[in-house]
């Protein structure tokens, strides 16, 4: 078995619990998605650590849960996905679901951001919504 290619960091006291489940469970996404891996890493952040980053790269002065860095070429998947925290236990509170499910939701929104799909639009955001809907699913779809 090879070993997996997704990294999990922690640039706040946040530390992701079952990462191999994690792993598994994006790695089946991915292939879902009829895409293959190369190296993905997660960075979870806080607020000022992401807005920065959103400042410095897309000249965006708001706060946000997640910037995608895409690397991949074709369907051969390559990124860094940076996700606050602290915005997505905001959000958990604002959308009344639990942090792990609103946390579930932003680490395969990147994943598809990274599969080609965008929510600049109305139409655009729908589709996303129906996706991470559909890839939550597979969360609890127990892996061999």
């Amino acid at each position: 078995m090879e070993p997996h290619r997704i990294n999990f960091y922690s640039e706040n006291d946040f530390i992701l619990e079952e990462q191999e489940k994690y792993g598994r469970w994006i790695e089946a996404v991915i292939a879902s998605e009829a895409k293959k891996l190369e190296e993905l890493s997660y960075i979870f952040c806080d607020d000022d650590y992401l807005l920065n980053l959103n400042e410095e790269f897309l000249k965006h002065d708001t706060y946000t849960d997640i910037i995608t860095f895409d690397y991949s070429v074709g369907k051969i998947l390559q990124g860094d996905i940076y996700i606050s925290t602290e915005r997505v236990k905001e959000n958990s509170t604002e959308f009344n679901v639990s942090f792990n499910e609103e946390l579930r939701r932003v680490i395969i929104h990147g994943v598809l951001h990274l599969c080609g799909y965008k929510d600049k639009t109305k139409e655009q955001s729908l589709l996303m919504r129906q996706k991470e809907e559909e890839k939550m699913q597979l969360f609890h779809v127990e892996q061999s």
